[in-house]
């Protein structure tokens, strides 16, 4: 192949790599294949890689044992979306965490506000609306409650991007939203969905691991270093063990989340503060936190591709329901997304903004608060994982994720508003 052949198949990969199409590539070939060969697709999905594994779906069988089978889908929702959650989570940790953290401070005040209403306003929808379907509808679909408080941060970041342009305040304080809506969707997970029977005895497991790599891979060399300009003992940790102790924590980590009962897609999340990380952070999307040196950064980078390929198996592994499949909870999800998502994050954005004197960012109208509400309502990856741990496989669950799925259309919505209350637009 030669260079220029190269150079174009790179730009290609990088575009669909930043913007996660990958997962939508995934998403569609699932769709395709449930509606044509719904038998081989969940046989594919549901295929056995281990029997009797020492990690997986639990199941007790007629003796009373514990027996554990390790499946293609809990290979991806349970094992490889954590590096997904940990990746989410490393921009929570360095928003809150950081002097200069973009949750920090009097700025960040107004978008928490306008965060709460992007999550109170999908779910008062959800269940006003369920309460009127009748109380058989309710109970079958009351436990979906979170799934449409999820913000799609990668897609809605390119859809506000297109809608407002780049250079728009409206862009940056999307991005304080849809990190405020990741750190509050963990907790969501944490509390309210575990996977199992609750055993919290076994996240000192997780926290020892935290405790311990923090001491020996970070603190120790730092200890060592002191009063030496140098730091021969960090760079050495650093340059010849690199992430392996941190890795290897992770391991352990997860391990005791899913002995926990939480679920343990969000194991790695108590190895993430113990990494050593930079003063400052640009974000993801930034092009200039690639240049950051940190083991932190480092290894949020090199995860970054592979995450995208994660995320098209996970677009495979759950995005696979029938067109038939729609129901009840696939309305209800549309319509808090749709609804509860612009009107939520209007009202309280307006709240702080005004009555609260926090006031918008320079350049910023309330009208654009909408239209942002808008752009937040593409639920997609974290709808979908939410669906899936909401109701167990059947009828109602893939109906939740066709909810999921079509929220694509608040992109179409997101155009139409900036359009109506006549956004302008900032490159």
């Amino acid at each position: 192949m030669d260079t220029g052949k190269k150079r174009f198949m790179y730009r290609v990969w990088g575009f669909l790599a930043e913007y996660s199409l990958l997962l939508i590539f995934g998403a569609i070939i699932a769709l395709i294949w449930a509606n044509l060969s719904p038998d081989s697709y969940h046989h594919a999905i549901e295929f056995v890689i281990w029997e009797n594994a020492p990690i997986g779906h639990a199941h007790v069988d007629d003796q009373g044992h514990i027996h554990r089978t390790l499946t293609f889908h809990y290979l991806v929702n349970d094992i490889l979306m954590a590096l997904f959650f940990a990746v989410a989570g490393k921009e929570v940790w360095e928003a809150v965490a950081l002097k200069n953290g973009s949750l920090r401070g009097k700025r960040a005040l107004t978008p928490l506000v306008a965060t709460a209403g992007g999550m109170f306003g999908p779910i008062t929808v959800y269940l006003v609306l369920a309460l009127f379907l009748g109380k058989e509808v309710f109970e079958s679909v009351s436990n979906g409650w979170a799934i449409p408080t999820a913000t799609d941060i990668a897609f809605s970041y390119l859809v506000g991007r297109l809608v407002f342009g780049a250079g728009h305040p409206a862009v940056r304080f999307l991005l304080l939203l849809a990190i405020a809506d990741d750190a509050a969707g963990l907790i969501i997970l944490a509390i309210f969905y575990p996977s199992g029977e609750l055993a919290p005895a076994w996240l000192l497991l997780s926290l020892g691991a935290a405790l311990a790599v923090y001491i020996l891979a970070n603190r120790l060399p730092r200890i060592m270093d002191k009063g030496d300009p140098a730091r021969p003992a960090s760079h050495w940790v650093q340059d010849k063990l690199g992430f392996w102790p941190y890795a290897l924590a992770s391991c352990v980590s997860w391990y005791g989340f899913m002995l926990s009962g939480l679920h343990p897609a969000l194991g790695l999340l108590p190895i993430v503060p113990t990494i050593p990380h930079a003063d400052i952070s640009f974000g993801i999307y930034s092009a200039a936190e690639e240049h950051l040196t940190d083991l932190l950064n480092k290894i949020e980078h090199e995860l970054k591709h592979p995450v995208e390929v994660i995320l098209f198996f996970f677009g495979l592994a759950n995005a696979g329901v029938e067109f038939s499949a729609i129901g009840a909870a696939t309305w209800l999800v549309l319509a808090g997304l749709i609804i509860g998502k612009p009107f939520g994050i209007w009202g309280m954005g307006w709240l702080a903004a005004g009555p609260m004197k926090l006031g918008l960012p320079e350049g910023m109208k309330t009208s654009d608060l909408f239209v942002l509400g808008c752009v937040a309502a593409i639920g997609f990856t974290v709808s979908l994982f939410v669906a899936s741990v909401a109701f167990p496989p059947g009828e109602v669950q893939d109906a939740a994720k066709m909810g999921a799925l079509l929220s694509f259309g608040a992109a179409i919505l997101s155009f139409i508003a900036g359009k109506v209350f006549a956004v302008e637009k900032q490159n």
